[in-house]
């Protein structure tokens, strides 16, 4: 079942969604070549700490991370560990925050240094995408509207959506009803209701779209060892659309 938040529930998600960006745009300012993805993790755990929130992905299936880092082919869920970033990579930083008993999930992809004309239209085609499934976002619409509108517009771009990953509901969990496709046909799904909070996280490649576990048994990487790239917002319905609640 899908639940419908109070105002006064949305209003707490949005004060630690609120949080949860400014922390991503202090971990974003630290990319760049030689980092190594620990260090990143580390720097996101302690700025949930001091956000006076808790690092929602921590312990979560026994996750080890506070944050994830999928670097070029991986697509999600990406260990950080002793890897170094180079100048040419792709970094995508997916984080989730719980504050006040709700949690905010939020993810970006960016450059390394200089890169590639194609991975460069990469990321602004995934980021355009979350903008092409806001604007489906309103009561009365279906999911399956949203979901239409991504794949469209990615697929119109040339590149791919990741179908065997999806993203979700969110609350007093991180992972609640429904899942919020990223393909689909217009009309399918169910109806979007004022109050509804969930993930808008469009997941693309540039090859294709078939996907395998990555070694470190947490991540999930492109089949085809293509690029790939993610954003993710945390919204909420409103009267008249949505309210993006982590920016």
């Amino acid at each position: 079942m899908i639940s419908v938040k109070s105002q006064e529930e949305i209003a707490v998600i949005r004060e630690g969604g609120k949080m949860l960006a400014a922390i991503m745009r202090q971990l974003a300012k630290q990319v760049r070549p030689g980092i190594a993805t620990k260090e990143l993790d580390r720097a996101a755990e302690a700025l949930i700490f001091n956000s006076a929130g808790k690092p929602s992905f921590k312990g979560y299936e026994g996750f080890p991370a506070a944050l994830c880092v999928s670097v070029n082919e991986e697509i999600v869920h990406g260990l950080p560990f002793d890897r170094i970033l180079n100048d040419g990579d792709i970094v995508s930083l997916d984080l989730g925050m719980e504050y006040k008993g709700y949690h905010s999930d939020m993810a970006i992809t960016i450059a390394v240094g200089k890169i590639s004309s194609q991975a460069q239209k990469l990321i602004e085609a995934t980021r355009g995408a979350i903008e092409a499934g806001l604007g489906k976002v309103r009561p009365g619409n279906t999911f399956g509207d949203v979901a239409s509108a991504v794949q469209e517009f990615i697929e119109a771009q040339g590149f791919a959506v990741v179908r065997d990953l999806c993203g979700h509901g969110i609350g007093k969990k991180l992972h609640e009803e429904p899942e919020v496709l990223n393909y689909g046909r217009k009309g399918d799904g169910p109806k979007i209701q004022e109050g509804m909070v969930f993930c808008l996280e469009p997941m693309v490649t540039a090859g294709s779209r078939q996907i395998k576990k990555a070694k470190d048994g947490y991540g999930f990487q492109t089949k085809d060892g293509s690029l790939s790239a993610h954003f993710e917002h945390t919204v909420a319905v409103t009267k008249y659309g949505f309210l993006v609640l982590t920016e």
